[in-house]
């Protein structure tokens, strides 16, 4: 059977699903192929940072996320209730996250810079398990027409000029365009050949769901030995454990109840039996990154382009907010509104951002180890994240606030994500991207400014309303993936247009 796309997707995982989410959204032609024939239910990231929730929001998921995050808080008890609150108050989270399993204290940061203004209703969501966002996508991608095809492993592919023609088992399809998103071991970076330099892993970590006797030794939440570290949540059977000897002798050798009973018993001293394995995953701190993430008519987005530790929950967001980048610019050279040099700014933009992830995860690392030196330097980080600043600075950096791109211009919200004010018509920003697309947002009535966006009626749509809050921000133009490519104060339109030919291209 042969068939045609404007794009297949190598990958089901919520990196994948997302992006075939984003391009059907803008009209155009998508094939996922996954060859699991299920989605994983092995435990993977329980949380989101504010990129994600906001990229999730404005495309009209905030419901479903936040009941997965109500599921979430009920399941895995990880909230303590104040010794001042009653049994009628809510539970109240104690901790914003942690560096290398040093907690932060929620009560020391300081909410009141700018970054954490205007986040919206989407602020507020953080606890979602990575299934649930898969499960939720799935369905979007359902509603939206995206062919998804499990079961299906894509083997080999030739790339022209013109496009792309893949094999998958006896069937042979041909596209426009392949992105893989297909995974850290991704087939389509390997037949691609992209560069993928980095730092070969130092440990091996193992994170799982089992049921054991002789628990009560252990300490629950992050634990560092002389040995390595643990993590043990006794409301879940979760474990997680750190050894410093090495990486694994076989990455696809399979997980045993013995195995992790061992690597528990290495790491805290305490003679458990583990007597049942319900999930469970095996992890390094293996840490590469393409050098570009697209080669001709082939992309890669997730771990497909980047690979680094689990510490600190950063590789569902990261994969996350590449699709979100991707598609719309994928989107508008498929259907011819924009030149494939659009394409490189993919990766200008997102390569950034990954690489401070994986900075991030190595420099998690070395305040595992447990020399006598690393050991003094946790104990500084440890105290240093006591304080206000410092603490306030890493849940900064971890919570995505602080991401931005460098698009140039010269008002301050250039290249940040757009605020979710809300506006006079009782609307909010965020509620408008529901439809994917570009928005002008004309916060001053201005019939100049309709004018000048006029002729990109068809790719900007112009939403005219004031803020609730006053100010002198005047407009702002927003692209599909929420991030503000121009801006102004008291009425100006200076750069208005390059802008807007810039990012939705010339029209007559």
């Amino acid at each position: 059977m042969n068939e045609t796309f404007d794009v297949v997707v190598a990958g089901a995982g919520p990196v994948g699903l997302m992006l075939a989410c984003e391009l059907r959204l803008a009209g155009v032609d998508v094939l996922v192929v996954e060859r699991l024939d299920e989605i994983d239910t092995t435990m993977k990231a329980a949380g989101i940072n504010v990129p994600t929730a906001q990229a999730l929001y404005r495309r009209g998921l905030l419901p479903e996320l936040i009941e997965d995050q109500n599921r979430a808080r009920a399941k895995m008890g990880l909230f303590a209730r104040d010794s001042t609150v009653s049994d009628t108050e809510p539970l109240k989270l104690r901790f914003a996250g942690h560096f290398a399993g040093i907690m932060i204290d929620i009560g020391v940061i300081d909410f009141g810079l700018p970054e954490f203004a205007d986040l919206g209703p989407a602020g507020e969501v953080f606890f979602v398990p990575q299934q649930d966002i898969e499960a939720t996508l799935g369905r979007r991608a359902a509603e939206l027409g995206v062919v998804v095809r499990r079961g299906v492993e894509l083997t080999e592919f030739t790339a022209d000029g013109d496009g792309v023609t893949i094999r998958l088992g006896d069937n042979t399809i041909r596209a426009g365009w392949l992105v893989g998103c297909d995974g850290g071991r991704s087939i389509v970076r390997k037949l691609s050949g992209f560069d993928f330099p980095g730092l070969d892993p130092e440990v091996t970590g193992h994170q799982a769901l089992v049921e054991m006797t002789g628990a009560e030794g252990l300490t629950p939440g992050w634990t560092t030995t002389d040995t390595g570290m643990y993590v043990y949540n006794p409301t879940l059977g979760r474990i997680l454990t750190v050894e410093l000897d090495g990486p694994p002798a076989d990455r696809n050798a399979p997980i045993t109840a013995a195995g992790l009973q061992a690597s528990l018993r290495a790491v805290s001293g305490v003679p458990v039996e583990i007597t049942a394995v319900h999930s469970a995953t095996r992890f390094t701190d293996n840490t590469r990154q393409v050098t570009e993430y697209r080669r001709g008519r082939v992309l890669l987005a997730g771990d497909a382009a980047h690979v680094h530790s689990p510490f600190g929950g950063q590789g569902l967001n990261l994969g996350v907010g590449d699709a979100v980048n991707l598609g719309w610019k994928l989107a508008a050279v498929v259907q011819g509104r924009a030149q494939t040099d659009l394409l490189d700014t993919y990766t200008t933009e997102r390569h950034p951002i990954g690489a401070w992830v994986l900075d991030w995860t190595r420099a998690q690392v070395a305040l595992m180890r447990t020399d006598k030196r690393s050991r003094e330097l946790r104990a500084v980080m440890s105290e240093l994240l006591t304080t206000r600043e410092a603490a306030t600075m890493v849940f900064q950096k971890i919570s995505g606030v602080l991401h931005r791109y460098d698009l140039g211009g010269g008002h301050e919200r250039v290249g940040a994500m757009v605020p979710d004010l809300e506006l006079s018509d009782g609307t909010r920003i965020g509620e408008h991207f529901f439809e994917g697309g570009a928005v002008l947002f004309d916060l001053a009535d201005s019939a100049e400014l309709r004018a000048a966006a006029a002729p990109w009626a068809a790719r900007v749509r112009v939403v005219t309303a004031k803020t609730v809050r006053t100010g002198d921000l005047t407009a702002m133009l927003v692209r599909p993936d929420g991030f503000v490519a121009w801006a102004a104060d008291s009425g100006s339109r200076d750069g208005l247009e390059a802008a807007l030919i810039r990012w939705f291209g010339a029209v007559a």
